[in-house]
């Protein structure tokens, strides 16, 4: 990649770690190296959110996996990545964020080693779970690189739209990697990739990032370990309700577990003198509405790739590396939207963005939720791109409303607030679709003359099954259309939450506030 060239101010951008708020500045002709580095790493992240999902039947048979703890794989991952998020944003503000990113990226690339070597199911769900912690120290840490390694303008403004392309593109980048790494190799290589990917990180990262020190403090422990359990008691009643029912007493406990775990962290956060997310932060409309818009984002995006990863494969019986290839309009639209977008913001503000995004998104979701059993690609193709549209018009406005007026020492906790509703919108989202897709299923199947005993023995297994495919698109209908319901309140947000801002009022001073500048 080649330098990113230099527009506005030759003013080193203020440092949001140090306590002087000046960082020593990054040699110009290692900008670029800078965004690589940054940039592989946030693909990296981002890729673990979908690339083991391809690999999931062969993980199943080789570790013998039952459908169950299968999820875990997944969830491990999600819930861990999401629900610390918050406490990897502050420990770089406190720590520096230098010393903070490389760390992350050492605990997820060593995890992933482990992972890729594991020989049990416990082992394996454990190095998810520590990519997890890695990721989430590593992910809101170099988002916030970026303001203190580029000046404000069309420099740091490129910067942010190459970083959020990372976060729209790599979730579809994963299954088309993932399904070409299982075809060729082995489910193991979905987690050793990232092993050569990390270590090209740590190698040159040091030499291309500023140097800067954290302001000091300490991190709020209570707070982060009971946001993250009540989000994992959340998911966890969300994902057993559809087996074993919504009054049974192991679903009402965690629903229970997760009030009263979310209930405390509130407690403890509005009385902690360093709070992992200070509640005033919520207080700013544009910042709280870009948080909300951004979580059900995540639940939509998430919820499509889960849903229509299983219809190419055991639909449309797609081989793993073409279910891959099929999502290319994904991250191709959203890469290039977000390029645009990145230059349109500094004349038109990030409003207009922040409002069509979703509503596109929405369109592309209720247009692909007409799929049936005898659908081709062609049925999807248009809202693949209608979505990649969307996400692209989303990712760059949102980062860049999310790091605006806010404290220099605080960048870091609001980048990864952002980040955390994505996070945590996925994991919540899938979790509820995932439950409204199987009620749907099973209510067409108790529904189904084909499944009956006479049918069966009349009709044979062909009809049997044809009624399971039928069920099951059926399920991933309703998925889409809860999710395009999603979307559709995520444009309601952004047209009421949302303020309109001025020309001068766009990129160029949001991106400066993201530095501290001013």
């Amino acid at each position: 990649m080649s330098t990113v060239p230099t527009v506005g101010t030759s003013t080193p951008a203020a440092n949001p770690d140090s306590s002087a708020g000046v960082a020593a500045p990054t040699p110009r002709r290692h900008h670029g190296l800078a965004l690589v580095a940054i940039a592989a790493a946030q693909l990296m992240v981002m890729l673990d959110l979908t690339i083991v999902n391809i690999a999931l039947p062969s993980m199943q048979r080789e570790l013998h996996f039952s459908s169950t703890n299968l999820t875990w794989v997944i969830d491990a991952y999600v819930l861990v990545f999401g629900g610390l998020l918050l406490l990897g944003g502050r420990a770089g503000d406190l720590f520096g964020r230098r010393r903070v990113f490389l760390f992350g990226i050492a605990l997820f690339s060593g995890a992933s080693l482990l992972g890729g070597l594991a020989t049990t199911q416990a082992w394996l769900i454990a190095a998810r779970a520590l990519q997890g912690v890695g990721a989430a120290v590593a992910s809101p840490t170099a988002l916030s690189l970026i303001a203190t390694t580029f000046d404000e303008g069309t420099e740091r403004n490129r910067a942010m739209a190459v970083y959020a392309g990372m976060s729209g593109a790599g979730a579809a980048l994963g299954l088309l990697l993932g399904g070409a790494l299982v075809d060729v190799a082995s489910w193991r290589w979905v987690l050793f990739v990232n092993v050569p990917i990390g270590a090209a990180v740590l190698a040159i990262a040091p030499f291309v990032l500023p140097r800067v020190a954290g302001h000091g403090g300490r991190l709020d422990l209570p707070g982060a370990v009971t946001v993250s359990a009540g989000m994992a008691s959340l998911v966890y009643g969300l994902v057993r309700a559809p087996d074993v029912g919504w009054l049974a007493g192991s679903t009402v406990g965690a629903f229970v577990a997760a009030v009263v775990l979310l209930v405390a962290f509130v407690v403890i956060e509005a009385r902690s003198s360093e709070p992992v997310l200070p509640l005033r932060f919520l207080a700013d409309r544009n910042r709280a509405g870009g948080y909300g818009i951004m979580l059900l984002l995540g639940a939509s995006m998430l919820s499509l790739i889960f849903f229509l990863t299983q219809f190419l494969q055991e639909v449309l019986h797609y081989s793993p590396v073409v279910a891959g290839v099929a999502y290319l309009p994904i991250p191709v639209l959203v890469g290039a939207t977000g390029l645009v977008v990145s230059r349109l913001v500094k004349r038109f503000g990030t409003r207009p963005f922040v409002v069509a995004g979703p509503a596109v998104v929405a369109g592309g979701l209720a247009w692909v939720s007409f799929i049936t059993a005898s659908s081709s690609y062609a049925s999807i193709l248009g809202p693949l791109v209608l979505v990649g549209l969307g996400m692209g018009l989303s990712f760059v406005p949102l980062t860049l409303n999310a790091v605006s007026s806010v404290a220099r020492r605080e960048s870091g906790l609001a980048s990864a607030l952002l980040n955390t509703s994505q996070q945590v919108g996925g994991s919540l989202g899938l979790a509820a679709l995932v439950t409204v897709a199987a009620t749907a299923t099973r209510d067409t199947l108790r529904h189904t003359p084909a499944t009956g005993a006479h049918a069966a023995a009349s009709r044979g297994a062909s009809a049997l099954h044809a009624a399971a495919v039928a069920a099951s698109v059926h399920g991933y209908q309703m998925a889409f259309r809860t999710g395009a319901a999603g979307a559709a309140l995520a444009f309601v947000i952004a047209v009421v939450a949302v303020r309109p801002r001025g020309v001068r009022a766009g990129a160029d001073e949001e991106l400066a506030a993201a530095g501290g500048v001013g």
